[in-house]
Protein backbone atom coordinates (compact mmCIF):
# COMPACT_ATOMS: atom_id res chain seq x y z
CA UNK A 1 0.00 0.00 0.00
CA UNK A 2 1.06 3.33 -0.79
CA UNK A 3 1.94 5.60 1.74
CA UNK A 4 -0.70 8.72 1.06
CA UNK A 5 1.44 11.12 2.92
CA UNK A 6 4.31 10.82 0.58
CA UNK A 7 1.25 11.67 -1.93
CA UNK A 8 0.36 14.39 -0.18
CA UNK A 9 3.91 16.00 -0.11
CA UNK A 10 4.64 15.20 -3.83
CA UNK A 11 1.31 16.72 -4.56
CA UNK A 12 2.46 19.68 -2.72
CA UNK A 13 5.55 20.25 -4.11
CA UNK A 14 3.84 20.01 -8.01
CA UNK A 15 1.55 22.91 -7.03
CA UNK A 16 4.36 24.90 -5.31
CA UNK A 17 6.39 24.65 -8.38
CA UNK A 18 3.66 25.56 -10.50
CA UNK A 19 2.59 28.59 -8.42
CA UNK A 20 6.55 30.38 -8.51
CA UNK A 21 7.05 29.13 -12.47
CA UNK A 22 3.90 31.87 -12.34
CA UNK A 23 5.01 34.38 -10.05
CA UNK A 24 2.71 33.53 -7.78
CA UNK A 25 2.66 33.91 -3.96
CA UNK A 26 0.46 31.99 -1.74
CA UNK A 27 -1.44 35.00 -1.00
CA UNK A 28 -2.20 35.58 -4.88
CA UNK A 29 -3.03 31.91 -5.31
CA UNK A 30 -5.14 31.41 -2.69
CA UNK A 31 -6.91 34.40 -3.71
CA UNK A 32 -7.55 33.13 -7.88
CA UNK A 33 -8.54 29.75 -6.39
CA UNK A 34 -11.61 31.77 -3.56
CA UNK A 35 -9.02 29.80 -0.67
CA UNK A 36 -7.23 30.76 2.34
CA UNK A 37 -3.69 31.70 2.52
CA UNK A 38 -3.29 29.46 4.61
CA UNK A 39 -4.57 26.46 3.28
CA UNK A 40 -2.55 26.59 0.29
CA UNK A 41 0.29 26.68 2.66
CA UNK A 42 -1.00 23.46 4.26
CA UNK A 43 -1.22 21.98 0.20
CA UNK A 44 2.05 22.54 -0.43
CA UNK A 45 3.13 21.00 2.64
CA UNK A 46 1.42 18.51 2.52
CA UNK A 47 -0.77 18.51 5.45
CA UNK A 48 -3.73 18.81 3.84
CA UNK A 49 -5.78 16.35 2.13
CA UNK A 50 -7.81 17.98 -0.50
CA UNK A 51 -11.17 17.01 -1.42
CA UNK A 52 -11.89 17.52 -5.24
CA UNK A 53 -13.36 20.89 -5.74
CA UNK A 54 -10.07 22.50 -4.42
CA UNK A 55 -8.36 20.28 -6.84
CA UNK A 56 -10.00 21.95 -9.61
CA UNK A 57 -9.76 25.68 -8.41
CA UNK A 58 -6.17 25.11 -7.58
CA UNK A 59 -5.50 23.87 -11.26
CA UNK A 60 -8.10 26.62 -12.64
CA UNK A 61 -5.55 28.69 -10.99
CA UNK A 62 -2.41 27.75 -12.13
CA UNK A 63 -3.63 27.39 -15.64
CA UNK A 64 -3.39 23.65 -16.26
CA UNK A 65 -5.35 21.08 -16.24
CA UNK A 66 -6.14 18.47 -13.00
CA UNK A 67 -3.99 15.57 -14.67
CA UNK A 68 -1.02 17.75 -14.62
CA UNK A 69 -1.29 18.20 -10.89
CA UNK A 70 -1.81 14.46 -10.27
CA UNK A 71 0.44 12.63 -12.87
CA UNK A 72 2.61 10.35 -11.33
CA UNK A 73 0.46 9.98 -7.68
Amino acid sequence: MRHVSADLKRFGERVRTLRKARGLSQEALAAKCGLDRTYIGGVERGERNLGLLNILRIAEALGVKCSKLMRGL
